[in-house]
């Protein structure tokens, strides 16, 4: 038996989804999947930030000054979770960022119209700037443990556009832990971002190339990026290739300490990258203060955090598209799953069953 109500999540205005085993909040601003609650354990794996979070809406730079200085701030101010980055991934242009574009698009900050029957949250906004309409309809399936995401974007405007689509899923404590939380996906090329954004902090070699999971380290030797590191202060970024002998794509991510294990599956051919971001006490500006344990595995149309214009002049990574055309008046749609249940080890592999199953291999 499920049910959706109108509720609060840490003082956002959400709605929520639940039944016997799982509860789903989304936030009716920016459209932040905040929890996927596994009932029987009490653990949420999503991220929830360390500082106090406000509706987008109510953010200004002058009167919020606890959010930073950074051209995120506006962004970080009502970040959650499992966020949508829509249309660009990164930082915008300069002039794009003056005109009013914020980091990661429209997507995670605009107001969303919200409605609920029985089992289904169905969410859609306008993107003014961008002429875009996206939608979500968010479902728990019948066995308990899955989650299912069908989602649209369409061009509302008369000409082409180049536009990046990224699921910013964030994984946070109690679930994640220093040295213990574990990590598996299909990855076959792999490379380090080029900008070291770390202050030289970072053990992650830059700009370098690899397979799988395995990153190259500064001064010699590899990280692996199947385990959280250890380390007191880290940070680092890697994109990878979801194996394209493959028609699906996952991420598994488990804690030895709750059982927990988690994940999505999506359509490879709809998301060809996941990007790893780890932030493990590294910035002390605000508002990360040095506060704050999260990783990343984001997977979408794009390998890097770029500008669009950056994205287009790269064109793609390892001989696959770095972005996607919508054509004018067009719409694209893909659907994808989540899961949470209890394991007492990771899997090595993953497969959507079809009809809302999951198999692990």
């Amino acid at each position: 038996m499920s049910a959706v109500t109108k509720s609060v999540y840490r003082t956002r205005s959400a709605h929520s989804v639940e039944n016997e085993s799982v509860r789903v909040s989304v936030l009716n601003e920016g459209g932040h999947v905040s929890e996927i609650f596994h009932k029987a354990t009490g653990v949420n794996p999503l991220w929830v930030p360390p500082w106090p979070s406000i509706e987008p809406s109510t953010y200004n730079r002058a009167s919020h000054p606890e959010y930073g200085t950074s051209d995120e701030a506006y962004l970080l101010s009502g970040i959650m979770g499992h966020s949508i980055c829509l249309d660009t991934y990164g930082k915008p242009s300069s002039e794009e960022f003056a005109a009013g574009m914020p980091v990661h698009g429209e997507g995670p900050v605009v107001p969303y119209a919200v409605e609920s029957d029985r089992t289904t949250i169905s969410m859609r906004a306008i993107l003014p700037m961008a002429q875009l309409r996206f939608e979500r309809q968010i479902r728990l399936g019948r066995n308990g443990m899955v989650v299912l995401f069908v989602e649209s974007v369409e061009n509302l405007s008369c000409s082409d556009r180049p536009i990046a689509w990224m699921q910013h899923v964030t994984l946070g404590p109690p679930f994640l832990e220093r040295g213990t939380t574990q990590f598996r996906t299909p990855a076959t090329w792999s490379k380090v971002i080029d900008e070291d954004f770390t202050g030289g902090r970072g053990a992650q070699e830059v700009g370098a190339v690899f397979s799988g999971m395995l990153c190259p380290k500064k001064g010699g030797g590899v990280i692996d990026l199947r385990v959280y590191p250890s380390a007191e202060v880290s940070g680092g970024f890697t994109t990878h290739l979801m194996d394209t002998r493959h028609d699906r794509a996952y991420f598994l991510a488990w804690s030895p300490t709750t059982k927990i294990l988690f994940g999505y599956l999506w359509n490879r051919a709809d998301f060809p990258w996941l990007c790893r971001w780890e932030e493990n006490h590294l910035r002390s500006d605000a508002p990360w203060n040095g506060q704050t344990l999260a990783c990343g595995m984001e997977f979408g149309i794009s390998p890097l955090l770029e500008s669009r214009r950056e994205t287009v002049m790269r064109g793609s990574l390892f001989g696959i598209p770095a972005f996607r055309w919508v054509p004018a008046k067009s719409r694209l749609n893909t659907e994808y799953l989540a899961f949470i249940t209890v394991a007492e080890s990771i899997p090595e592999s993953v497969n959507w069953g079809g009809d809302e199953s999951v198999q692990f291999g």
